[in-house]
C-alpha cells in the first residue's frame, strides 16, 4: 500500500506511532516564557540517552559484525529520508577527516538524492524502487553493511533498501524509534530507539533525531576503534597535509609517547607524516620503512605492531 492511494490507512497508522502521538498537556506551550519552553526541550532531551541505553547490546552487536565485514574490506552505507537521511550523510562525510578513510568506504545515501539535504523532494521517501536504484549504483557487495534510517520505522525508502541489500546478501541494520517497526523487522539487526512523542507533535527531528545521531556516532567511531583507526582515544590515523593537521599530529604523537619536540619531528618527516608510523618508530626504536612494514602486517592496528615489534 503506498500513501497516496490510501490517505485515510496512513493517517490511522500514523496515529498509532508513538513518535506521532499527541500530548495535550503541550497544547498551550506557544503562550509559555521562552525559558520554560527551553526547559521543556532540555527536559525532553534529557531522556533521550536513556533510550538509547536501553539498546546498547543490540547496537553492539550490530557494531561487531559490521566491523568485521569492513575489515574484509566492506562498505558501510547509511539510507534515509529527509532527516534521518541528512544524518546518515553527515555521519558518513565525517569519516574521512576524522579517520582517514576513503569516501567511498562509508557513504550516505538520501531518498531524493543531494538536493534532498537542502530541500525537501517530496514523494522520494514513499519510493521503494527509488532505493533499489540508488543501491545498484554502488554496485553492493557481501561485505557491504546497509543502514535503514527512519524514526517512523515505517519509511518506503528506508524498507526498501534494506530488503535490497539483504537480497544481495549484505548485513543489514534498521534503525527506528517506534516499537515493533517494519524496517527493524527488515534487518538482519533491528534497533529500535524509543524515545517516546515529541514536544512538537510528530516532529521527528527533535528527540528521534537526537537518538538517531547518537547510535550513528557509535556505529562509525566504534567501527572505526575496531579496524585500529584509533590508539587509546588518540585519533591516530590523521596525516598532516595542512598547518592544522600538522599541528594535531605533533600533539597525538607527543601524548601518545611523551617524547620530545625534536624527536617528534624527526618521526613525522622520517615517516612523511603518518602519525601511527611516527609513534611506532618512536615506542619501538625503528625506522620509518620498518615502521610501515610494521603496520602492514598488523593490518594497521598500532597496539599489535608495537606487540609484533618487540
Amino acid at each position: 500500500m503506498t500513501s497516496t492511494s490510501h490517505p485515510r490507512h496512513l493517517r490511522t497508522e500514523l496515529e498509532s506511532l508513538t513518535t506521532e502521538a499527541f500530548r495535550p498537556e503541550l497544547a498551550d506551550i506557544d503562550r509559555l516564557p521562552t525559558l520554560d519552553i527551553a526547559r521543556l526541550m532540555n527536559g525532553e532531551d534529557a531522556t533521550v540517552a536513556g533510550a538509547v541505553a536501553a539498546r546498547l547490546p543490540e547496537i553492539a552487536a550490530a557494531i561487531d559484525a559490521v566491523a568485521q565485514r569492513m575489515a574484509r574490506g566492506g562498505r558501510l552505507v547509511y539510507a534515509g529520508a529527509g532527516t534521518a537521511g541528512r544524518l546518515g550523510i553527515l555521519d558518513a562525510s565525517e569519516c574521512p577527516p576524522t579517520f582517514n578513510t576513503d569516501p567511498s568506504r562509508v557513504v550516505g545515501l538520501i531518498a531524493g538524492g543531494p538536493d534532498a539535504v537542502v530541500t525537501s523532494v517530496e514523494g522520494a521517501e514513499d519510493s521503494r524502487d527509488l532505493a533499489r536504484t540508488d543501491l545498484e549504483s554502488l554496485a553492493l557487495a557481501p561485505d557491504d553493511t546497509v543502514v535503514g534510517i527512519s524514526a517512523s520505522g515505517r519509511t518506503p525508502y528506508a524498507i526498501g533498501a534494506v530488503e535490497h541489500a539483504r537480497a544481495r546478501g549484505c548485513l543489514t541494520i534498521g534503525l527506528a524509534c517506534n516499537p515493533g517497526s517494519p524496517l527493524a523487522a527488515a534487518a538482519d539487526h533491528g534497533i529500535e530507539i524509543v524515545v517516546g512523542p515529541e514536544l512538537l507533535t510528530g516532529s521527528t527531528r527533535l528527540k528521534s533525531g537526537t537518538a538517531q545521531k547518537l547510535v550513528l556516532n557509535m556505529i562509525s567511531t566504534i567501527t572505526m576503534i575496531r579496524l585500529g583507526k584509533t590508539y587509546g582515544n588518540l585519533m591516530v590515523d590523521v596525516r598532516a597535509s595542512n598547518d592544522k593537521l600538522r599541528a594535531r599530529s605533533h600533539r597525538i604523537v607527543a601524548l601518545a609517547t611523551g617524547a620530545e619536540d625534536k624527536e617528534i619531528e624527526e618521526a613525522l618527516t622520517a615517516t612523511d607524516g603518518e602519525v601511527k608510523n611516527a609513534i611506532l618508530t618512536i615506542l619501538a626504536g625503528v625506522d620509518g620503512p620498518t615502521a610501515a612494514r610494521l603496520l602492514a602486517e598488523s593490518d594497521g592496528h598500532l597496539r599489535a605492531a608495537l606487540a609484533a615489534s618487540g
